[in-house]
Parts: C-alpha cells; structure tokens; sequence
C-alpha cells in the first residue's frame, strides 16, 4: 500500500464538478461508478431519479458527503484495484484526476474493464505536466511539489498525451476519443478579445497542440 491512510481518512475534495468530464457521459447512461468521487461533486451533477451511481474514497470524510448523491459509496484504497464486493456493472466509470494518484494503475484498469458494460464508456481525465504554464518552470530546472493542481504533492505518476492512450490500450481498452481541456496564452489580452474569437483560438490551439496547450488531458475509452 503506498497510499498513506492516515493521511487522507480525513480530508475532503470538493469542487464544482469537471465539465470537460461530464459532457461526455451520455444522457441514456443508468449506472456510473465514480472511481475516486471525492466529496460527490460530480456525483451531484450526475444525479437524477432514474440513474444509480456509486462512489469510491479514501476518505471517510468525503464518503460521508458524497452519499448524499451516490447509492453507495466505499471506502477503498486503489492502489489495491477496485474492492471485492464490487460485482456489478455499469455503463461510465469516471477516472477523473485519479490515476495520477496511483503508484501502479495496472490492476485498477484490469478492475475497471471487468465491472464495465460490453458496450460501456471508461472516461479517464489527468492532468498534463506538459502544459505550458508547467513545463517553463521544468525547462529551467524546477520540480516543485504543491499543495493542489498539475503538481499536487500526492500526484505519483506522470503522464503525456501520447503515455496516457498507451496505458488504456495496454490494459484492455480502445480510446475511441482523445482531447484536452485549455486555452491560448494571451494574458491581459485576453479581455480584450471578442468571445466568439476566443473560443477559436482555444479550439485551434489545443487540437493542434494538445502536449503544449492543454492543460487537462481527457479520454473517452471501450473495452476491447
């Protein structure tokens, strides 16, 4: 176990979800597990009467919030895969900023694909260390921990674009679609600018230069 308990039992991620993660699960979807389901934000956002979703922590603090939206929620650490009560299946399993948080994700993706629908969605979100605004501060030498974000000090693994898709197709999956969530460097320009253009530019940049521009890499991934 690499994960330090003691450490985690008590804190609590909370959020207003991950948009870039949500509009891709589908509208007919009737049962999502959401690995590492923090405080239930996303959990929430999904919630309605006709669908069933349950949860992963570590924490106890964020399973007691996030049962507020989630039939169940289990306490579990993934560096041991997905629990062993987890027998059901589902049509999305959300992985959003979760991987990165493992030491060896092998056995959590093996677990995902077997709880995951014939004809289910895996989406996986990570974060990119090859953004620009973090690969400056590593082309001159700096490797900082942080409390939160890109360089979160419990991120354990890194991963690129590229890395990332080897993973999922290593462990069983097809990635059916590929993007990252960014913008443009324009600075103060950016207030400047209409929105219409904006959102071009944003578009362009990131599908063009997605290692470079994007700061959230996100993954749309079937069972093979």
């Amino acid at each position: 176990m690499i994960q330090n308990e003691r450490d985690v039992s008590t804190k609590v991620y909370r959020n207003t979800g991950n948009d870039f993660v949500l509009q891709l699960v589908p509208d007919a979807a009737q049962s999502v597990l959401d690995i590492g389901c923090g405080a239930g934000d996303n959990a929430r956002r999904l919630h309605r009467q006709d669908r069933v979703i349950d949860g992963i922590t570590l924490s106890e603090m964020e399973a007691k919030s996030a049962r507020q939206y989630c039939r169940n929620v289990l306490l579990h650490n993934l560096e041991d895969g997905l629990p062993s009560e987890l027998d059901k299946s589902y049509d999305v399993i959300l992985c959003s900023h979760v991987i990165e948080h493992i030491c060896f994700p092998e056995k959590l993706l093996k677990d995902a694909k077997r709880v995951l629908n014939v004809n289910g969605f895996l989406i996986v979100a990570l974060p990119n260390i090859f953004w620009w605004k973090t690969r400056i501060p590593l082309i001159i030498g700096r490797f900082e921990y942080m409390p939160s974000g890109i360089m979160d000090e419990t991120h354990f693994r890194w991963y690129s674009f590229r890395s990332a898709q080897k993973l999922l197709v290593k462990n069983g999956f097809d990635v059916v679609d590929a993007s990252v969530e960014g913008h443009f460097p324009l600075g103060f320009l950016r207030k400047y600018c209409p929105k219409s253009i904006l959102s071009k530019m944003d578009r362009s940049s990131c599908r063009m230069f997605p290692a470079l521009f994007g700061n959230q890499m996100v993954f749309l991934a079937r069972k093979q």
